[in-house]
This record gives C-alpha cells, structure tokens and sequence, in this order.
C-alpha cells in the first residue's frame, strides 16, 4: 500500500542532480498512474454533490424529503423519491462504468514489470508503481517507458533507437532519439565513475528538455548537454529492435505526460442553455401559481403550509425526467453518428454536443492537410539561372546531374561556360535537397520508403532521388546518397557534424555536413522564403519568383549553403558547446551562435514549389457548406499568394465573389483602420472575401479587435495567412467574444488543438501528421468531406429531435399540473392530489416514457433532400426549433389540453371520484400518446411498437391497480364514450389548426419533399 499513500504526500516540482549509481530518491513524486475520480469512501459523496449542486436536483431532493413533515405530506413517498432515485441511478452507474474503467487502465500500468538495474550489474524486477527518481532500468522492444528518463545506453552500438510518440503528441512517425556517448561508450554502467545529472524543473512542453550530465576523465571532470534526443519520455514505447538503459529523472505527477494530461473544460451545447433558462421559467411558473392558489383563497388560515403544499403537487411542472431524457438522447445520436456506414470512421469524442452540428455559422479551417490532402509532390524548381517545371524539364534536370558525375573538366570546351555554370547550378541544388533533411530511408525488408515527421521533407527527398540523387543510409553520424544516375561514382558519404531541427519559432531547419571524399565542410540552410531572403545573398529574384509559384498554389521553400572552413568550424563548434550547457536560455544562446557563425551571407542555391492536391470533393463541400449559410474562415501558416489560389481553387471563394481584398504588412494601426473602413464602405460585403497576413492580423487583434471583427463577421469568407497556432485559437476566441453564433473549427495537425479547442465544436480530422487534432477534437472524422453528413444531416436531426423531445416533455408536466390547478380550484384551493401515487410515478414513466423517448427516432425530411438542398440548414440556425416562441405555444397547448380535460370529466361526472380520475386520468393518457402520433412526420418501426405496447400496459395496469380504478365502471359503454370524447376535444382541434397551418404556410422541407 505504499503507493497509495503515496498519493497523498505533498511534493513540489523541483530541479534535480542525480547519481548514476542506481540508488531511489523516494522524496519524488510516486510513480503512480490515477486517473480515477472516484474511490470506495467517495464515490457516492461525490456523485451526490455532482448533481445536488444544480438547483433543480436540489428542488426536487427538497421536494421528496418534504413528504416526511406530515402537514406537507401528500401522497406515498415513493412518488417523490422514485424519480429521483431513478435519476441518480443512472447517472451513478455511468459514474461508476467510466470509473472501474480508468481502474483497469491504471492497474494494468501500475502493475507492468520493468527490470532495475542495480549495482555490479544485477537485475532486480519491479512493478512501474515502485520505480523511482535515480532508478536504471532495462527497457525492451515494443514496451511502454514507465516515467521520464535520459537515454543512457542502446543495444545498437551507435547508441541510437526509436520511440513511438502516438499516445504523447498524437504523431504517428517514430521519433529519434541518441544515448548520451558517456555513458553508451560503457560497456557497464554501473563500473562508471559516479556521474551526476542534472535535469531541470518539470515542465510540460514535450518538445524541449534542458540537463547536463558530469563525469570524471583522465583529463578531470567534463561537462556534457542533455536535450530532447537524449529523453525518453512516459508513454512513449520503444519501436527499436533490442534494449536500451534509462535513468529514471521523473516520476508520477511530474512526467510530461501527467503534466499534459488534463480534463478538458466541459463544453454545454446551445440547446441546453436555453432548455436551462426555460425550466428557469417554469420555476417561476410553479412559484406564481402556487401564490395564485393560496391568495384566491385570501391567504387564509396557514397559508403558507398550503403554498408548499401546492409548490410540491405542482413540482412536476418542471419535469425531472427532462435532462436524463435529452441525455440518452445524445448518447443514441453519437451512436447514429457513429454507425454511420457513410462517414466511416468518425468518433464522438464529446457525445454533449450533436445538437450544436446544427446551430454552426462560422467554420474555421486549417488549410494544410485539411482542405488538402498533406500528399506532396516537387512540382517546380528555379535556380536563379533556370527553371524547371513538368517530367521535360526535369529529364534536363537529370541530364546535367550526369553530365556533371561525367564531364570532368573537359566538359567547358564542348559546351558553352554559361551552359556548364548551369549545370553546376542544378548539381549543386540537388546534393542540397539530398542532405538538408531529417528524413531516414527505411530498409526494403521493412517495407522501404522514408520515414519523416514532416510530408515536405519526404516529397523533397523522393524528387531528389527521381532526379538521380538516392538517400540509401542514414544514422547519427553519417549519411549516404549513391548516384543513380552515374553508377560509376559510387557511394557518397557525408559526416553529419551538427543538425538544426526544424522549428514553428524558427521556420527554418539547417544541417553541417562533411564530405568525406574531400573533406569539405558545407552548412546547408532551408526555410520559408520570408526568414530566408534576410539570411540569404542579396538577389533580385527570389521575391518575384516565390511570389509566382505561391499564385500557382505551390508551397515555396528557400535552399541557401554556405562552405565553411576547418578553423570557421572549429570556431563555431567551440562556441556552440559552450551554449548547448547553458541552464538559461539555452535556445536562445544556441540560436545567437547560430546567426553570428553560419547565418550570414549564405550562397542563394534555388526555391523549390511543392503542391499538396486538395481532398477529395473538398469543392463540392464547401460550396454545399457555404449553401447552408455557413461563413468560412481559412487560417493558414503558408504566404498570402499560396492561400489565395488554394482558397480559388477550392471553392472556398465562391465564383460570384469576384472581389478579393488583401492585406498585408500594415504594421502601422492607423493605416489597418483606414484600410477596415474603405471595405466597410464598399459596395457590397457579401461579395468581398478578405485576406489579410499575419502581421496585419497580429495589428488587428492587439489595437482594433472590435473593429476588424465587427467586419469580418459580415464576410461570406476570410483568409488569414501565416497564421500562427496563437492567433488561430485568438481569432476563435474574439469570434466567440463578438457574435452569438455558433463556431466550428476543423485541422488536423497539432497546431491546431488550441484553435478546436477553442471553438464550440472542435472537429479533428485524422491526418498524416498524426492523432493530436483528433485525439483534442470533439468530432473526429477521415476527410473532410465527411462534415456535410457530420452538419447537414446528423446535426440537423440531432438538433430538431432534442428540441422536439425537450418540449415535449416539458408539456407533459405541465399538462399534469394544470388538471390538478384545475382540481384544486375547483374543490375550494385545496392542496389535495387528484392523482395517487402509482399513477403520478407510472404517468411519466411506464405510461408514456417509451412513446415520448421514441421522437428521437423522427426526421422530418429524408437524407437525400437535406444533402441536395443544404439551404435548409439555415432555417436550424435561427433557432426557430426551441424558443421563446415555441415554448408559449407548447405552454398554451398545455394549458388548454389540461383545462379541458378536466372540466370535462368533472362535466360528465357521475357518482364516485374514482371516476374522475378514471376518465380524466385514461383521458390524459391517450392524449398524450395521440399527441406524440400527431408530432410524428416520418414513422419508425419501433414508435408503432412504442405506441402500441404502452397502450396495451395501460389497459392491463387498470385491471391491476383496483384502487384507482373501479373496473366495473371501466367496462362500460359510458367510460368508453366519455374517455373518446373528452380525448378527441382536447387533441383534435389542435390537429386541425396544424394543418391549417401547413396549408396557408408551409414549411420549406415540404415543399421540397412534395
């Protein structure tokens, strides 16, 4: 049980030094997963508090326990305290479903054995709940690591192996990572000479790790950096073949994956919000008429006794049943969504909101694997001196590459020197495209191919290889291209002397290289053009030029190098090992010895142009989307001209929409403000599409957010270009901060979370960029084709089948409660039930639950016609569903159903009050149960069965519960004739007046489906 006292011990997140010497700090946090909320003490106190906490729980609790003051008392108790603890029933068994789940999965993780390594080389075996800050332990192909470590040692004499990051960061490429050379330089760590650690504070950032790792040399003590290829993170599995040794750095709470493990904010779906105010109403309601009852009695005698009393007989006013209805009905839509055979694949990871799938007038899309399918392919190649575009062009590509292996230096007196330059030109640009990479081939046994983190990288290196240039091997230390198209070269290998990764903060990624033929040492530099022309040799194309292939729709990147001498390297190699130790701001530092010693002057080699192909019916969605009245909004990372043409090409700019006005580079906020007033001014808004840069945008949200969305949110559409993951989800938080409307966000990449999470409906699709977007999302889909079903049909069911249900139910407790008004002024105000127990708990359960429930089951127009005309979803958008509205319309329908079901049977009242209740009681039964046939428009199999079967128990319950019902009476031709009367009275007319309605105004979908 030490473990689970651990739990509860009190430990700050610190910085720490640790001896390899394979002894456990046991002052750490625990190594222990617990996700559980729950435990056997609190369980059902926390459950209890859960739903007391809300205030018409609350009501009802007081309401039930009200029953045991005798002069409150009215009726059996159970009538008060059935619903209820029927309610909590069902939400404490899904409570302690999900709960022994979360059980299960930490018991399995908790439990794995890994094996310690402890002094002189022994193994001891542990279960991951007893690992501990300091331990060394042996970790094997295929197993998850157990809590943060630094690499110490591989199986592979490089010291080198592969992690599995899917259920860290969501991205499916296997990730490198490299042993600290001390230590894998050992054959037996434990005979080291007590090296210390240092790793920082625990942070939650995955991608960034700061230590030093100390040992003794003949030469003295040495000072080596840790970073993030040195970690091992919790969660991650190793994908490698062998073993490798890790010393345990953080545990428990303090691993990343704890720290990045949190219960997103809940999100409520617009619905709910307003079926919240209106039971606000009809607590109102039950308040106001309650007073009414005890002052038309002129608040006589213990008045205030009678106002509970009539506060508790009216309680069904506001329905109990109405939120465990409107849920089953969400978790029955989810299901729908997901057993859809023509959206495959798609996940309900947040099974609240399918309602909202039908309320979305702003949608914000990522446009890189989203709108396009992240498949790259080298379209285009410039040169400065040539450019090359189409398998012509490239074939001269590969014929200079082979004259180059080839020529040697005779080849400038048979062609001309321009000629020549040319191809040095293209020689030089595709060894850089074959070694400026993070890419490693992967052996043909395994399939073949590259294994990259990012889509660009691979597209660049297949061209390369196409071209004549083929990455065979890569390891930490070397890499090796073989001539394809000049077998007589050979091999060629480069020594890889350092590595610049590429980052979102940098937008550019760089390597060092060392020819091992020559010895030259050359830095090779990639990046986005606008980092790169201030880094590169002044030019006058480079602009013009990655201007053009961004209007073709092509994403640009800029290849610059620079050759370096052994002393200029020795010279930055001295400083950079100097910043990689640094514990503060070690990037930053690393970054200045960067710029100061390789960024300056760099030789410009050529831009390529890759294209990433659009989706599939990525045209037709969005021109359906936009039908249905929804505004879109592209927010991109690639430059204003790539954006535009995507943006053209796919439709999101619709072809009437000739205007498109840009903006870019307004720094200054007093020329954004005129340039938002000249649009505004224009002719018409509906026909402009707005794109506007980063820069301009980041002006726009810090000095004039009112202004700038105050106009955006009138446009049938807007681009934002080098938009960064923070202004993604800022510009998702100010749409929310200006308008009402209800926003969807959809990408596919982990630079878009914040934005998903941000909006009311968060749609991830999965990508080739990994799970990260689906795995934050509330949707998740394959294509995104797949939100016209996901919107147009799903979330137009969902949404008018919980309004509808939710009505229904509220006009099933008011009808209840207006016989009984009805009742009790009658008899002289007093606070007496009509109806007994048995009949009250069975009348909004086994008598008319099932009926009522199957309207979840209705649709009022077929798939076919809700696809084929998305201009019917913007009739859901206004909300005309459930409102204000609607809400009287039901509460008059109530108020003149119940009152003539009353009067009626006290009307044709005979000799007993048995009958009464009879007739009024059965009167109400089947009119509630016309009433859901009468709100019907398509039938279902199981609402015929639903219908007939309740009715069936009805009778059958009248023949078993004798003292509500004399069956005597209920046999004879005088029930049966009253029963049908009143019944027909208080339903009928309504039918009528329903089709009068849809005769002089009829809805839309009716026309369309006549």
């Amino acid at each position: 049980m030490s473990w689970f006292r651990g739990l509860f011990k009190s430990t700050l997140p610190t910085a720490r030094t640790i001896l390899l010497d394979g002894e456990g700090h046991p002052s750490f946090s625990p190594n222990v997963v617990h996700n559980q909320k729950y435990n056997m003490v609190t369980f059902v106190p926390k459950v209890l508090y859960e739903q007391f906490k809300f205030f018409f729980n609350l009501y009802f609790l007081l309401v039930a326990l009200s029953q045991f003051v005798p002069s409150l008392k009215i009726g059996y108790i159970v009538t008060y305290f059935g619903p209820l603890i029927f309610v909590l029933l069902v939400t404490m068994s899904k409570e302690a479903s999900d709960d022994y789940g979360r059980y299960l999965r930490d018991k399995e993780a908790n439990s794995q054995h890994y094996d310690r390594l402890i002094r002189h080389g022994s193994i001891q075996s542990i279960p991951a709940s007893a690992i501990q800050v300091g331990h060394v332990i042996r970790i094997h192909k295929d197993q998850r690591i157990p809590a943060d470590c630094v690499l110490l040692q591989t199986s592979d004499p490089l010291g080198t192996c592969f992690i599995r990051t899917d259920q860290l960061d969501g991205e499916t490429d296997w990730k490198l990572r490299v042993a600290v050379p001390a230590t894998q330089r050992h054959p037996d760590i434990s005979a080291c000479a007590c090296p210390s650690v240092y790793a920082g504070f625990p942070e939650r950032n995955i991608y960034h790790f700061i230590g030093n790792i100390t040992y003794e040399t003949e030469a003295g003590w040495q000072t080596e950096p840790l970073n993030l290829e040195n970690s091992l993170w919790c969660n991650t599995v190793l994908a490698s073949a062998g073993w490798c040794l890790a010393l345990v750095i953080y545990t428990g709470r303090d691993t990343r994956a704890a720290m990045n493990t949190s219960f997103p904010s809940t999100k409520v779906g617009l619905l709910d919000h307003e079926i919240n105010q209106l039971s606000k109403i009809l607590a109102l309601v039950t308040f106001v008429l309650a007073l009414t009852m005890v002052g038309l009695d002129g608040f006589r005698g213990m008045w205030y006794v009678y106002l509970v009393r009539f506060l508790i007989l009216f309680s069904s006013i506001i329905p109990i049943s109405l939120r465990v209805n409107l849920d089953m009905g969400k978790t029955f839509y989810s299901s729908q969504i997901e057993k859809d055979a023509k959206i495959p694949g798609t996940l309900v990871r947040t099974s609240t909101l399918p309602e909202e799938l039908g309320r979305i007038e702003y949608l914000l899309s990522d446009k890189t694997g989203t709108l396009t399918k992240n498949q790259m392919e080298l379209k285009r190649l410039h040169l400065g001196v040539a450019a090359y575009a189409g398998e012509d062009a490239f074939q001269e590509v590969r014929d200079s590459l082979r004259m180059t292996a080839s020529g040697a230096g005779a080849a400038p007196r048979k062609q001309g020197l321009r000629q020549w330059q040319t191809h040095d030109r293209v020689h030089d640009m595709m060894v850089a495209l074959a070694l400026c990479h993070n890419v490693s081939p992967i052996m043909a046994e395994e399939g073949g191919g590259y294994q990259a983190a990012s889509p660009d990288e691979v597209a660049i290196v297949h061209f390369a290889e196409s071209m004549g240039l083929q990455l065979v091997g890569r390891d930490i230390r070397r890499m090796t291209l073989r001539a394809t198209h000049a077998p007589q070269c050979g091999a060629m290998s480069y020594e890889i002397l350092q590595i610049f990764p590429f980052s979102s903060e940098t937008k550019r990624m760089g390597i060092i290289v060392r020819d091992e033929a020559t010895g030259k040492i050359v830095f090779y530099e990639k990046g986005a053009d606008a980092v790169m022309a201030q880094i590169v040799q002044q030019n006058d194309w480079l602009e013009e030029e990655c201007g053009n292939m961004a209007r073709e729709g092509l994403r640009t990147l800029v290849m610059g190098r620079r050759p370096l001498s052994p002393k200029e390297y020795a010279a930055f190699d001295r400083e950079y090992a100097q910043a990689q130790v640094a514990l503060n701001d070690r990037n930053l530092a690393i970054q200045r010895v960067i710029s100061r010693h390789l960024e300056t002057n760099l030789e410009l080699l050529g831009i390529t142009g890759v294209d990433d192909a659009l989706q599939d019916d990525v045209k037709a969605t969005l021109e359906k989307l936009r039908n249905a009245g929804l505004k879109i909004w592209m927010l991109t990372g690639d430059k204003i001209e790539t954006a535009t043409c995507i943006a053209i090409s796919a439709k999101l700019v619709a072809s009437r929409q000739q205007s498109i006005v840009t903006i870019r580079g307004e720094t200054d906020p007093v020329s954004l403000l005129d340039h938002l007033d000249r649009l505004r001014m224009s002719a018409s808004l509906d026909s402009v599409c707005l794109v506007i840069d980063g820069e301009s945008l980041q002006v726009a949200l810090d000095v004039h957010p009112a202004e700038f969305f105050q106009l955006a949110l009138h446009l049938p559409a807007v681009v934002a270009c080098r938009c960064s993951p923070t202004q993604k989800a800022e510009i998702t938080h100010c749409l929310r901060r200006y308008t009402t409307s209800r926003i969807a966000a959809i990408g596919d990449g982990g630079n878009d979370v914040s934005m998903i999470q941000a909006a009311h409906v968060g749609i991830g699709i999965v990508g080739k960029e990994g799970r990260q977007a689906s795995l934050a999302a509330d949707f998740s889909v394959t294509q995104f084709c797949h939100i016209t079903r996901l919107l147009l049909w799903h979330g137009r069911n969902s949404y008018q089948r919980s309004a509808k249900l939710g009505q229904f139910i509220i006009h099933r407790g008011l009808v209840i409660s207006v016989i009984q008004a009805v009742f009790s002024a009658i008899f002289y105000f007093a606070p007496i039930a009509i109806y007994g127990g048995f009949l009250l708990v069975g009348y909004a359960t086994l008598f008319t639950m099932a009926p009522v429930f199957s309207l979840v089951l209705d649709r009022d127009i077929s798939e076919e016609v809700a696809l084929v005309y998305p201009e019917l979803y913007r009739d859901l958008t206004k909300g005309r569903q459930l409102s204000y509205k609607t809400f009287f319309v039901w509460c008059a329908i109530s108020v003149y159903q119940g009152g003539a079901i009353m009067l009626l049977a006290l009307t044709l009242f005979e000799s007993e009050f048995r009958h009464i209740v009879a007739i009024s009681f059965t009167s109400l039964i089947f009119n509630e149960l016309l009433m859901v046939a009468l709100e019907i428009n398509t039938w279902h199999s199981l609402m015929v069965i639903s219908e007939l079967v309740t009715f069936v128990i009805y009778l059958l319950s009248m023949t078993l519960l004798k003292a509500e019902f004399d069956l005597t009476f209920i046999l004879t031709s005088a029930f049966v004739w009253k029963t049908a009367l009143i019944t027909a009275v208080s339903s009928l007319p309504l039918y009528f007046l329903s089709c009068l309605k849809s005769w002089i105004n009829p809805a839309n979908y009716t026309k369309l489906e006549d």
